[in-house]
C-alpha cells in the first residue's frame, strides 16, 4: 500500500493567445500549487485489474475517471501485469477549476512509478501525463510554473512568496471544454501582464504578484454565473490582496499575507455567501509530498 497526496492548483494568470490548427487553444498561464489536496491510497493487486473507490458518491469509478485512465496508461506503457486498487479521499471540489481530476491522475502516475518500481523519470511521467490532460504535467511538478502550449509545456519560476489562499466554490459546476468553446478574444477587456508577474515573483514581491493576477476566461464564465463576480468583490471588500477566478471556474480565490487575515475573510464569506469556503496556503516545489 502506498499513500500519496495530490495538490490542487490555482491560476495566477491565464491568457488565451489563439486557437491552434489542432483545435486546442494556445495558452500562457502561471500556475500555483496549493495545500488543499486529495489523498490517494494505491494497493497492488495480483489479478491485473484496475479498480477505484472514492469518498464522493458521484465521482465515476471507471474509465471516465482520469485516475483510472492514468493507471491504465502507465500499466500498458510499461507492460505491467499487476493491477491496482485506488482509493481517493476527495477533498478538492469536483469541476471547480482547481485541477482535482488532473492531480489525481498525476498522483497515480507518481505513485505507480514507485509502487511498481518502474524507474520512469519526471520528464517521462510528464509526457505520459500530457496524454491525459493539459494540467496533469503541472500537477506532477507543482510549485510555481509558467505553462504554455496547451498548458503542458512547463517552465519553473521562482516560487511565490508563501501566502494564504481563500477559496470560494459556488454551487454551480463549469465544463472547461464548454468555456473554451465559448471563448471570444474580442470580449476580453484586460489581458495578463505575464512577464510583469514573473518579475514580481523573482523579486519576492507578493504585492506585485497580487496586482497582476488576471484570467481572460472570466469573460466567458462570469456573464453566465454572476455569483463569481460577487464572490470576487466580497473577498476584496474584506481585505484580500487580490481575487480571481481559477481556471475555467467557478472557484474564486483570494490571496492574504497571513492566516489571521485569511480566516477573517473566510468567516465573512461564510456569513454572506452560498459557497463552500476553504482556507489553504501556497505550496512550493520543495514542500511537495
Amino acid at each position: 500500500m502506498l499513500t500519496i497526496k495530490g495538490n490542487a492548483k490555482i491560476n495566477l494568470t491565464l491568457d488565451v493567445l489563439y486557437k491552434r490548427e489542432d483545435g486546442f487553444h494556445q495558452v500562457e498561464m502561471i500556475m500555483q500549487a496549493i495545500d488543499l489536496a486529495d489523498e490517494l491510497r494505491l494497493e497492488e493487486r495480483a489479478t491485473g485489474n484496475i479498480s477505484i473507490a472514492s469518498t464522493i458518491a458521484r465521482l465515476p469509478c471507471d474509465q471516465r475517471n482520469l485516475a483510472y485512465r492514468a493507471a491504465a496508461l502507465i500499466k500498458e506503457t510499461c507492460q505491467v501485469k499487476s493491477g491496482v486498487h485506488i482509493f481517493i479521499d476527495k477533498k478538492i471540489p469536483v469541476a471547480a477549476g482547481l485541477a482535482g481530476g488532473s492531480t489525481d491522475a498525476a498522483s497515480v502516475l507518481l505513485g505507480l512509478n514507485r509502487l511498481w518500481k518502474l524507474g520512469l523519470t519526471t520528464h517521462e511521467l510528464e509526457q505520459l501525463g500530457s496524454k491525459l490532460g493539459s494540467d496533469v504535467p503541472f500537477c506532477i511538478k507543482g510549485g510555481t510554473m509558467l505553462a504554455t502550449g496547451r498548458g503542458e509545456i512547463l517552465q519553473s519560476l521562482v516560487d511565490i512568496k508563501p501566502c494564504f489562499v481563500i477559496l470560494a466554490k459556488p454551487s454551480v459546476s463549469v465544463s472547461t471544454a464548454w468555456v473554451y468553446r465559448q471563448y471570444k478574444s474580442q470580449n476580453v477587456k484586460v489581458r495578463p501582464n505575464t512577464a510583469g508577474v514573473i518579475a514580481s515573483l523573482g523579486q519576492g514581491d507578493l504585492v506585485g504578484v497580487a496586482k497582476g493576477v488576471c484570467n481572460v476566461l472570466e469573460s466567458v464564465t462570469i456573464p453566465v454565473h454572476p455569483e463569481i463576480k460577487r464572490l470576487k468583490q466580497a473577498m476584496m471588500q474584506h481585505g484580500a490582496m487580490a481575487s480571481l477566478m481559477s481556471g475555467s471556474g467557478p472557484t474564486v480565490f483570494g490571496l492574504a499575507e497571513d492566516q489571521t487575515k485569511a480566516e477573517y475573510i473566510a468567516e465573512k464569506l461564510k456569513s454572506q455567501c452560498a459557497a463552500d469556503i476553504f482556507v489553504t496556503k501556497t505550496v512550493g516545489r520543495s514542500e511537495e509530498v
